[in-house]
């Protein structure tokens, strides 16, 4: 039986590339401080047409990879229209550069594929 992905699928049967949940999760934090299920959200419908659906059960790991990391800082806050207090991350300095080279090299890599399949 094939084993189901940890991370975030798109159109049902492909998985993304090992870290691009990482990858989405500090680039939704260099914009503002989350909790989990606002990054879930947030990640979710960033994508046209429902391509991308985030888990829990994918999220939850890669936050505590990244908070291991100091990619990420987590604060308990209280929010007017939560529970009394949820978890909030934010992008730690670290966190920031990481995120400027992975995009870089990631764009990079996108680069060459499209080189690949658009020549003849």
């Amino acid at each position: 039986m094939p084993r189901a992905s940890s991370h975030a699928s798109v159109r049902k049967s492909a998985t993304l590339f090992p870290g691009a949940l990482e990858l989405m999760v500090l680039r939704s934090l260099q914009l503002e401080p989350l909790h989990g299920y606002a990054l879930r959200h947030f990640a979710s419908s960033s994508a046209p047409r429902d391509l991308l659906q985030v888990e829990e059960g994918s999220l939850y790991p890669a936050l505590q990879r990244l908070l291991k990391a100091g990619l990420v800082d987590a604060r308990w806050a209280d929010l007017a229209d939560q529970p009394p207090r949820v978890r909030t991350y934010s992008l730690t300095t670290k966190g920031r550069k990481h995120l400027a080279r992975e995009t870089a090299a990631f764009d990079q890599m996108i680069e060459g594929i499209q080189f690949v399949l658009d020549s003849e």
